[in-house]
């Protein structure tokens, strides 16, 4: 028997502690609870969307109206292991860092640079997760999901995917469509190989780090994110809450003549990524508080709820970010979590 709960609150549900609302909802820990759900909920016309952690979705004033599934399959199986790779199958409901301290421990190298990213497995390729060098991409092989078209279970290949910069099809093209149950990950047993990204090297430096291996990244990265982003639950935020910038080369050549230190990286299809932290602290508003939100004096990219009471005051104060990026550098800032109406099917 699936418990169903009406009117609750999304701001209980999401790391921002914002949102109005659910209609219905509904935890589910079984593929049979899963199809059952959904098959009801189609039957009475309502419309669906999944929430994992919460921590990578903000919710509107104005709520739900309609049947939020919060997903907690479970799952952690070795379905391959050979000489060189292990291949693991995981639950949609699972903790991610909790699925990266497993695979680390296993001395498994893949999963190691997106430690300490809150949420959960299942939400992992909808923005197709990266931090520290590393994208969740790299990994998958495969998909899991409900199609809720058809409600029944189809497995999705990496390439069918889609996935790019911090997106996927189903935050693009299937927005909605899929409800993912596991994800099938192939591992390497090789140990990690620099160069490292910036920081991680930088600690390792600081820290008289030579030997590489899965434990000693993830000991890395666990640091930096300790340092550079605050606890959801201590205070209320989404961590970045912008994407990076893409920009052509000619963009970033005519940014250089007025900012010649301006940060980029390259990207394998000839465009550049630009910190937004380094934007928005350029233009003067790291640490600065408006709209009851604040931009974190350690890390302009994380916005955090100190007083705000709706969405209504979050997207104010993502807007003056947006803008006053927009009006120095011309470049339009992306919000990076996602809209919780926006996923509904």
């Amino acid at each position: 028997m699936i418990d169903i709960h009406t009117n609750i609150p999304l701001k209980n549900y999401t790391t921002m502690r914002l949102g109005g609302p659910a209609r219905f909802m509904a935890e589910v820990r079984s593929l049979a609870e899963l199809t059952e759900l959904c098959a009801t909920a189609r039957a009475q016309q309502l419309k669906i969307v999944v929430l994992g952690g919460g921590s990578n979705m903000v919710a509107n004033d104005e709520g739900f109206n309609g049947l939020v599934i919060r997903i907690r399959l479970p799952g952690f199986e070795i379905v391959n292991d050979d000489l060189n790779t292990t291949i693991i199958k995981v639950g949609a409901g699972e903790s991610w860092d909790e699925t990266v301290k497993k695979t680390v421990d296993m001395r498994l190298t893949g999963m190691e640079a997106l430690s300490a990213i809150p949420g959960t497995v299942g939400a992992s390729p909808v923005q197709n997760i990266g931090a520290y060098g590393q994208e969740v991409s790299e990994t998958i092989s495969s998909v899991e999901a409900l199609d809720l078209t058809t409600n029944s279970l189809v497995v999705l290949t990496n390439e069918d995917c889609q996935f790019t910069y911090r997106s996927s099809i189903f935050r693009e093209s299937a927005k909605g469509r899929y409800i993912i149950t596991s994800v099938t990950f192939t591992l390497s047993k090789n140990t990690p190989q620099p160069p490292f990204y910036d920081a991680v090297q930088t600690y390792f430096d600081a820290h008289s780090v030579s030997l590489f291996t899965p434990q000693t990244v993830r000991d890395a990265v666990v640091a930096i994110r300790s340092e550079k982003l605050p606890d959801p639950a201590v205070l209320p935020n989404c961590g970045s809450f912008f994407k990076n910038a893409i920009v052509e080369d000619w963009r970033l050549n005519e940014i250089k003549t007025k900012y010649p230190a301006i940060p980029s990286y390259a990207m394998a299809d000839g465009r550049f990524k630009i910190p937004s932290g380094w934007l928005i602290e350029t233009v003067g508003l790291k640490g600065q508080s408006f709209h009851g939100m604040k931009v974190h004096d350690k890390n302009a990219l994380v916005l955090i709820n100190e007083s705000a009471q709706s969405y209504a005051d979050l997207a104010a104060a993502r807007d003056v970010i947006i803008g006053k990026v927009r009006d120095t550098f011309q470049i339009v800032m992306e919000q990076e979590p996602l809209e919780l109406a926006d996923l509904a099917n």
